[in-house]
């Protein structure tokens, strides 16, 4: 539920109310809880439970079996921290990474498993329960889905082979949008389909909804995929086999050839891309665009056919994020031949549909999509699909269900009281900024106080009364899905905006800031150790879950972030003085993070990840202080462990990791987070990390005070 901060709580209220909902072992682990699922627009409740006996790791909540005292923190603190669990970890087969994040996800998934088995086999279930039973047992009926070949995606293969002229072609596309990319909240800017929607509050006007609308068509996940040598050719090698592949399996004659014409087209609509860097800007993704507009500045693409087929030809105005890519792509629907316009509707069509398909169609997606791309050498488990497939079409239905089962008062009361204490340590951090002028100061302490924290679920759940499942049809329940969350997206435009609109599922082991609203969202599910354990050390606990809350207060005002103002609104806040003070440090901190390299030929992108790790540095910081403010004068020892020392330690355990190098590759060219073992040194920056481990002049990691980089 999304809680308004109300800044005219003293301090002293609020660090007494952390310190009370931190005070130990005072709640049970969430997966010990059970509670009646609430109504649709009632908060969950949940019995009182004993107190757990011991926490999930070690002695206090931290898996010192998983460190490697044979190195020296100053020198190799992740290996410090989490060599030994790296190297006795072996990362499942079926996944091309492991981490923290991946533990709580097989957890919640296997709830979830538990969730749904119930739903599916309960033949009176009714309302959301039925649809959430018969949307998994679709997806497991892999002998019905044999039986059915290709037929269920012929009518979208036949409406493609009837497109006549150009004016058809841009009406389909229309059809084909999806409110599938997410620009600011999650920064998943990904669609394979020509163009992709966000509907969200405008960032120059942030009381109105608006469309974004985002490049796209691009099989493979970036520009880059298209245009570089080495390693991505032998891509395009294989991309081109697997088009030709699923022609192949459709019975469609010629498919090499179609194959070469399309990955021909992809690559010319790559280099119509915005690159990663330019996408991740958002003052240059800040362009309105009148409906009329489109035909002048992009022209190739019907508009008008365009908006028709998509349900936006009563849209007035659009953001359009990349404007040259945008009108790049529309030249090109004008220049290609529609028969090669058309193989290419077909393959995506066969792409989307492939997991729902037989299983030769499922088969070939993954070998493409899992191995050949991120190295993940075996399929996942039909059961695992099944759910994630279920989350994704009704996940706030499975949701409000979990929430009941795992998800304790106890616990939402303690993570909102830390969330409040970090919010108090933060504000404390901006009043000590030397360097800040008091018309700065005082518009940052006032985005402060109007920041909105939801913690666990949302206050008013998702209705999906609209959408039609069927326990047969696994292909066209997924269709009908992306049908139903387009039209929820759509209706918003002309509505008031609502800001208790959650974007992460209760389920989902996640965080989120969302800018443009000024608030905050943390999900049920990542409030579990290793991130957050009720049994455990509390200077474990600031070091894990509140140095996540404290980064996601940060990117309130990270270099994104502090771009908006305290309505959510695209608005410079800043003297001009405080803002070169700001990017100055921003640009000393994506140096530091450029000479990480995690392989000879390839370095982290410091700029790309610019945004994640001001707020991790800032965020770290913040759960220090926050941490002193609830437990003053803390000195005990642990294990052989200082309290300083069990929040770095808890800090580096939360990012502990593994992946398969195709999947680091592709992460650290596409993804704004830097990999966990470099999020980890976020410490380096932190003079008290330097007293905790007695970091010396010398070391590998030891930076001098006037290095370290303290952004907030």
């Amino acid at each position: 539920m999304s809680a308004q901060v109300r800044r005219s709580a003293t301090l002293s209220v609020l660090v007494a109310a952390a310190a009370l909902g931190a005070c130990g072992r005072s709640d049970a682990a969430p997966a010990e809880r059970a509670a009646p699922a609430p109504s649709a627009n009632q908060a969950p409740a949940a019995p009182a439970a004993p107190a757990a006996p011991k926490p999930a790791l070690g002695s206090f909540g931290f898996d010192a079996a998983g460190m490697d005292r044979s190195v020296a923190p100053g020198d190799e603190f992740f290996e410090y921290a989490d060599g030994a669990w790296v190297r006795n970890t072996e990362i499942p087969s079926d996944r091309s990474s492991y981490n923290s994040f991946t533990v709580l996800t097989e957890q919640a998934r296997a709830d979830t498993r538990a969730i749904l088995e119930k739903a599916s086999a309960d033949a009176a279930a009714s309302g959301d329960a039925r649809k959430i039973g018969d949307y998994y047992a679709a997806f497991l009926d892999e002998a019905g889905i044999e039986a059915k070949g290709l037929a269920p995606l012929q009518p979208e293969l036949d409406a493609i082979a009837a497109i006549a002229d150009k004016k058809a072609l841009a009406h389909a596309f229309g059809q084909s949008l999806r409110a599938d990319v997410d620009l600011l909240n999650a920064t998943n800017y990904y669609t394979d389909r020509l163009f992709g929607l966000w509907v969200s509050p405008n960032l120059l006007e942030p009381q109105a909804y608006a469309p974004y609308l985002v490049q796209g068509g691009l099989g493979m996940p970036d520009r880059d995929f298209y245009l570089e040598g080495g390693r991505m050719a032998e891509l395009r090698t294989q991309y081109t086999a697997y088009v030709a592949r699923l022609f192949e399996l459709a019975g469609v004659a010629d498919g090499e050839a179609k194959a070469k014409r399309i990955v021909a087209l992809e690559t010319q609509i790559a280099r119509a891309h915005a690159s990663q860097l330019d996408t991740n800007d958002v003052q240059k993704g800040a362009n309105a665009w009148a409906a009329a507009d489109f035909a002048r500045r992009a022209p190739g693409l019907d508009w008008a056919a365009f908006l028709d087929g998509a349900g936006l030809q009563k849209q007035p105005t659009f953001v359009v994020w990349q404007p040259k890519a945008v009108s790049g792509i529309a030249a090109l629907v004008g220049k290609q031949p529609l028969a090669t316009w058309k193989d290419y509707l077909a393959f995506h069509a066969l792409d989307r549909a492939a997991p729902y398909l037989p299983k030769a169609f499922a088969d070939a997606h993954f070998a493409f999509h899992g191995t050949a791309l991120s190295g993940t050498p075996q399929q996942q488990e039909r059961w695992k699909r099944a759910v994630d497939e279920t989350d994704h079409a009704l996940g706030e239905a499975v949701g409000r269900i979990y929430v009941g089962e795992h998800f304790s008062p106890e616990t939402k009361a303690r993570a909102e009281a830390m969330v409040k204490n970090l919010i108090v340590a933060f504000g404390q951090r901006i009043d000590a900024l030397e360097w800040m002028t008091p018309q700065t100061r005082q518009r940052a302490k006032a985005k402060l106080a109007g920041l909105q924290v939801g913690v666990g679920y949302p206050a008013k759940w998702r209705d999906y009364a609209a959408f039609e499942v069927r326990r047969d049809d696994a292909l066209g329940n997924a269709q009908r899905a992306g049908v139903f969350e387009y039209r929820r997206n759509l209706a918003k435009l002309g509505q008031p905006v609502d800001r208790g609109e959650w974007f992460l599922l209760p389920q989902e082991v996640n965080a989120l800031n969302v800018p443009l609203e000024n608030r905050l969202i943390f999900p049920a599910a990542i409030l579990q150790p290793p991130f957050f354990d009720g049994a455990a050390d509390d200077a474990v606990n600031y070091g894990a879950i509140g140095a996540v809350i404290g980064h996601e207060i940060s990117h309130s005002f990270d270099n994104s972030g502090a771009l908006f103002d305290e309505s959510g609104k695209l608005a410079n806040w800043w003297t001009k003085e405080d803002l070169a003070h700001f990017e100055a440090a921003g640009a000393a901190l994506a140096a530091q993070f450029d000479t990480y390299k995690p392989f000879p030929d390839l370095a982290v992108n410091g700029k790309l990840t610019l945004g994640e790790n001001i707020a991790d540095v800032a965020g770290l910081a913040t759960a220090y202080d926050a941490y002193k403010l609830a437990h003053p004068g803390a000195g005990e020892t642990l294990d052989g462990f200082s309290a300083d020392q069990r929040l770095f330690l808890g800090w580096a355990q939360a990012w502990r990791s593994k992946a398969r190098e195709p999947a680091l590759r592709n992460t650290i060219l596409t993804n704004v987070h830097a990999p966990g073992r470099y999020r980890a040194l976020t410490v380096r920056n932190l003079d008290a990390w330097y007293a905790a481990f007695d970091v010396k002049p010398g070391q590998k990691l030891h930076l001098e005070p006037a290095q370290r980089v303290k952004v907030w």
